[in-house]
Formats: structure tokens, C-alpha cells, sequence
């Protein structure tokens, strides 16, 4: 009789003892690689400093949104964040507070935060441009815009219609700022001027038209507001509010303000501050952060020119952060011929500076102007190649 050797089922045993031994080993190899990567992950990210800066949900902030969207993982030296505030006062007193690093703000707004407590510096421009006046049909009625919008110029027809409505009603009447210390009020205040018509910052006083703070998201329906009580309506905000009214139906861009204040590369707007300890204990990352929404600015330029999915990209990423931003105001924001909001030339402009001061000063928009040599910081200027 043969008997059947006793190692054979002893092998198999072995086999899958072994099968099992690899299969375990695998397994803890990849826990120790994940572990590990999970490990140089946040020893990376600790080893990074916060970045968090202030926005408004404008066409002004759009290269923080795609810095922060595309950049934010490939920053080195900066952990870069960003928080929507609902309104300027709201960043002004945020920012004053010193509990964040950077915010992004309307040239005049921060030469007055500056008056009122110094500890900050501007390091460089968000944008260039990019505002506008929207009017409701019952002005339009008097104006008569051309259809295209690249004819419409910031001539005497806009000024003449607010006139007539003032001596009818014997009252001023009110135009939606963003903020009273705007950009956009210096604005309103270079083209009334011109044509003779006064500005007040004050209710019941003998001036054509009395602006009024009206937060950006807030400025469609305030239009629509008015125009359903039969009432002129008109507002100065950031693109692409006025473009929101006229696509959706219920207004009309009147004018830009790139034709009211005609500056080489266009006039200075919205500009970015870091606090003096950021620059003093966060230099690097604050650089960096810098350098990346110059690279963001190029980003958008490229695709409005590109169009096509390029385009699309940004619009998803702004509608991502800005949901009341829709496609088509984004779209006509960004048209390439008329170009009413650029994107370049960012570093510090003390001459374009200059030019708004003046005006803010002498239209009594701020109570005075500083010294932009100590205002300024130009130590984070970006060699970017403009595109």
C-alpha cells in the first residue's frame, strides 16, 4: 500500500501562509506610505503661514478667487485664505482689528482707514478700471443710450436727464454707491463735475444728486426697487452689477468709468493692504501671495481673449465663490473689446494714486490725503511679463 506524502498538504498550508504574510506586509507598507505622506502633508502645511485676506464679492477681487482656487496648494510659503465679507464696513472694521493679514479695498476707503489708524501699508492693485453707472429705463427714456454698449460715452446726455429730475422734483436724487469713500463716488463726482451738476454726501442739500451706500449685492435690487415705484433709479457699482441690471432686463449701462477717468493702463480702483506685521513676520508668504494674483490677473486676461473653455473655467470658479455673479453679467464683464476692467499692471501706481486723492480730496469725498510715500510699500513688486 502507498502512502501518500505527507508535505503536500503541509505546502499548501504554507503557500497561503505566505500569500497571507505578503498580502499583510503590502498593506502595512501602504499604511506607512499614506501615514507618511499624511505626516509631510501637515508637517508642510504648519510649516506655512496664513495668509487671510478680506474680499467683496466683486469683479474687482477676481484674481483672489482663481490665486486662491489654482495657486492656493502650489504656495511654499504661504497657507492662503481668503473670507467673503458682506459689506465694506464690515471688512473696514475686521481689518482694522488687526486679526487678519491682508484686505483687498477701494483706494479711497483705505487712504481714510490709514487717517484713522496706520498699521497697515499698500503693497500693490487688485485691477484697473472697472466700474460703471447704471440707469433705469425712466432716465433712459430721457437719454436714449445706443444700443452698443462701446458707444456709450460719459457725455452731457446722462447729466441733463438727473438735472431735469432734479428741478422737477426739487430734490436730489439718490445714486447707489458701493460705499460713499469709493472710488466709484470720485468717479460720479470727475463726470457731474464736468458738466456742471453737484455731489452731496448729505440728504436735503442743494445738489442734483445725493450719493448713498448701497452694498454691492443689493445695488440690482435697488434699481429694481425704485423702477417699480415709477421712480428714477441709478447706481455707480464694481462690475459686474451694472452688467447684472442690463442683462437681466432691468437697466442700462450708462458709461464706464475707464472713459470718465482715462489713466495710462487704466485708473487705479480696488488695491491690496497687508498689515505691517505681516510684512515684518510674514514677508515671504505675503510676497508670494502677491506674486500669485498677478499670475491670476494674467490667468483672466488669457481667457477673456481665449474665450472658449478657458473662459468657462474662470466663470466657474467665480460663480463658485460668487453664486449671484451669473455667466452672462461674468461674460459681459470680461468682453475683450471692450475691455472696461483689466487685469494688469499691478504693482503700486503713486501717480494713479495721486490722481484719485486729488479728486477725493477736493470733491470732500475723504477729509484729507496721506503721504503716499509712506502709504506705500514697493518692496512687493512682481516682474511678471504682462501679457
Amino acid at each position: 500500500m502507498k502512502l501518500k506524502p505527507a508535505y503536500s498538504q503541509n505546502m499548501v498550508l504554507t503557500r497561503t501562509g505566505i500569500k497571507l504574510c505578503l498580502s499583510l506586509l503590502v498593506l502595512l507598507f501602504i499604511c506607512f506610505i499614506v501615514i507618511n505622506t499624511a505626516s509631510a502633508t501637515e508637517r508642510d502645511k504648519n510649516t506655512k503661514q496664513v495668509i487671510k485676506a478680506l474680499y467683496i464679492p466683486l469683479a474687482d477681487h477676481y484674481t483672489a478667487l482663481v490665486a486662491f482656487e489654482r495657486y492656493r496648494e502650489q504656495m511654499i510659503h504661504a497657507d492662503f485664505q481668503i473670507e467673503q465679507m458682506k459689506n465694506w464696513d464690515f471688512l473696514r472694521a475686521y481689518f482694522q482689528s488687526g486679526e487678519v493679514d491682508m484686505a483687498f479695498v477701494m483706494s479711497p476707503l483705505a487712504m481714510d482707514m490709514f487717517n484713522e489708524k496706520p498699521h497697515f501699508r499698500w503693497i500693490g492693485l487688485m485691477h484697473r478700471d472697472g466700474n460703471a453707472l447704471a440707469i433705469n429705463d425712466i432716465i433712459n427714456e430721457m437719454v436714449q443710450l445706443p444700443v452698443l454698449r462701446k458707444d456709450r460715452q460719459p457725455d452731457e446726455k446722462v447729466a441733463l436727464a438727473l438735472k431735469s429730475i432734479y428741478q422737477q422734483n426739487n430734490r436730489s436724487i439718490e445714486i447707489g454707491m458701493p460705499h460713499q469713500l469709493s472710488t466709484h463716488t470720485v468717479v460720479l463726482y470727475s463726470y457731474l463735475k464736468k458738466h456742471g451738476l453737484r455731489l452731496s454726501l448729505q440728504p436735503n442739500t442743494e445738489a442734483e444728486v445725493y450719493a448713498i451706500s448701497v452694498p454691492p449685492p443689493k445695488a440690482p435690487a435697488f434699481i429694481k426697487g425704485k423702477s417699480n415705484r415709477a421712480k428714477a433709479a441709478a447706481f455707480e457699482q464694481s462690475l459686474p452689477w451694472a452688467d447684472v441690471v442690463e442683462t437681466g432686463g432691468f437697466g442700462h449701462v450708462a458709461w464706464y468709468s475707464k472713459d470718465v477717468l482715462p489713466w495710462q493702463h487704466g485708473h487705479v480702483e480696488c488695491i491690496a493692504l497687508a498689515t505691517d506685521n505681516a510684512i515684518a513676520d510674514k514677508y515671504s508668504a505675503t510676497n508670494e501671495v502677491m506674486y500669485y494674483l498677478h499670475k491670476a490677473g494674467q490667468d483672466i486676461e488669457r481667457a477673456r481673449n481665449q474665450g472658449g473653455n478657458s473662459l468657462e473655467e474662470i466663470v466657474a470658479i467665480v460663480r463658485k465663490h460668487i453664486p449671484l455673479h451669473t455667466r452672462q453679467a461674468i461674460i459681459a464683464s470680461l468682453n475683450p473689446k471692450l475691455k472696461v476692467i483689466n487685469y494688469q499692471h499691478l504693482n503700486i501706481d503713486k501717480a494713479g494714486l495721486k490722481q484719485i486723492m486729488d479728486l477725493a480730496v477736493e470733491g470732500k469725498i475723504i477729509k484729507k490725503g496721506v503721504d503716499i510715500d509712506d502709504f506705500a510699500n514697493t518692496n512687493f513688486k512682481q516682474n511678471l511679463t504682462e501679457q
